[in-house]
């Protein structure tokens, strides 16, 4: 993947649960940042008493002062302002808190600043909620960002991957699976330009919402003889904060290792007790969700037309089940990739790449002079003229600002696993669209 002008740039995947940052040097292949040792950089923010803490960090101090973080800022993105122990952040704060986090590993790994940033936000979000990602940016000291549409940086993605599977005038179908929420796309290829051509998605389900699903039947199928399950859900000080801590990284671990293994080992703190789940203890808890999300997929692919291939976008889509799914649902074998976490931020690049390429030709037609990227189609929709061919009906809700562990609780209250889930914290965000 080439860099903008020959200089070094990044890609940067915002997510619900997760941020993803991808590096591009000349010379070099692309290759993702790791933050502790992962390409997964929680999206969790923490108001400690002189700054904002972002990542693994965050979710540590939580253990601490549960009340002073945000696991998932970017459901916040229409409250203006959001409270964190007795402090007042602008969304924005929180955004750039993420965006500091990601600009401290990439000067450090590129010995400077990035000279492009390309940053991805959900299809629908408009002006204002651009304005917040683009002060988060200005705040983290990052050039300003050329922003990408997830669905167009997932198709230029595979576009460059996987060319044959989208010839010109093709659509194909991006499913997003992330960690709270699932986002589908139809996307049509015109030339070497990606176009929105409709949007869909849940904010119901996703890797989070899978988790507490397992923690529910965990607490089935392991009965404690006393009450060390409530503590678990309610934890009374910090040592039960800290085994809850390790409980949900178990929980999700094994989760993750049932990708490629029949059987995952677990661990239940306070009851002591070595446990195991099998994938299809795992199947059967997660079936519901994802073949709601497939029957969506179908749903969208029949509404406009046929459909040349279907792109398995996000970490959640490890889960053999997801492609299984919409094999059933829409007929078309998925394309699956390694790490599918890593495709936005990589599409989003190759995105900003070639918009700037043809930008650039285009100065040199007209004889120079700056014009923003957004009047190329590939980047931010594709200007006012590529706008003009998007269909993006009004998605559903996506619920509060949660954490795995109030959906665990409410599930475990209401006996159910399904539905939306409402917030156990003192403050109430209320229900949010992430797609005005």
């Amino acid at each position: 993947m080439p860099t903008v002008d020959g200089g070094p740039a990044l890609g940067v995947d915002f997510g619900t649960s997760n941020t993803v940052a991808v590096i591009a040097r000349p010379g070099r292949p692309p290759a993702p940042l790791l933050f502790d040792g992962s390409p997964l950089l929680p999206s969790a923010v923490y108001a400690a008493d002189d700054r904002l803490l972002a990542g693994r960090v965050a979710l540590r101090s939580a253990a601490i002062d549960p009340a002073r973080c945000e696991p998932h800022p970017k459901r916040c993105v229409d409250d203006g302002t959001v409270l964190l122990g007795e402090r007042e952040f602008t969304v924005a704060e929180l955004f750039g808190a993420v965006l500091g986090r990601v600009a401290e590993e990439a000067r450090r790994v590129l010995g400077g600043t990035p000279e492009h940033v390309a940053l991805t936000h959900p299809a629908g979000w408009g002006a204002r909620r651009l304005r917040a990602l683009r002060l988060a940016a200005e705040s983290a000291d990052l050039p300003t960002p050329d922003f990408v549409p997830e669905p167009v940086a997932g198709a230029a993605y595979f576009l460059d991957h996987h060319a044959a599977r989208l010839p010109d005038g093709a659509s194909a179908l991006i499913h997003d699976l992330g960690g709270g929420t699932c986002d589908l796309t139809l996307v049509r290829r015109e030339g070497d330009q990606i176009v929105v051509v409709a949007v869909e998605g849940r904010g119901d389900v996703g890797g989070a919402y899978i988790d507490a699903a397992i923690l529910v039947h965990l607490e089935r199928v392991h009965p404690a003889t006393g009450d060390e399950w409530e503590r678990l859900r309610s934890p009374r000080d910090k040592h039960e904060r800290r085994q809850r801590r390790m409980l949900a990284d178990d929980v999700r671990e094994a989760k993750e290792n049932l990708s490629s293994t029949t059987t995952a080992e677990l661990y239940l703190p306070l009851l002591d007790r070595d446990v195991h789940l099998t994938r299809d203890e795992l199947d059967a808890l997660a079936r519901d969700q994802i073949r709601a999300t497939a029957v969506l997929a179908a749903k969208l692919a029949t509404a406009h037309g046929k459909v040349a291939a279907v792109f398995l976008v996000g970490g959640a889509s490890r889960m053999p089940l997801v492609a299984t799914e919409l094999l059933r649902a829409t007929g078309i074998a998925p394309v699956v990739v390694e790490q599918p976490e890593l495709v936005v931020a990589g599409g989003a690049l190759r995105a900003t790449v070639d918009a700037a390429t043809a930008l650039a030709a285009l100065r040199r037609r007209r004889g120079g002079g700056r014009r923003s990227l957004d009047h190329v189609a590939m980047v931010s929709g594709g200007g006012k003229a590529a706008n003009r061919r998007w269909r993006t009906p009004t998605l559903g809700t996506r619920g509060d600002c949660t954490s795995v562990w109030s959906r665990w609780f409410a599930t475990t209250r209401a006996g159910s696993t399904s539905g939306a889930s409402t917030s156990t914290r003192e403050r109430n965000h209320g229900a949010t669209s992430l797609h005005r």
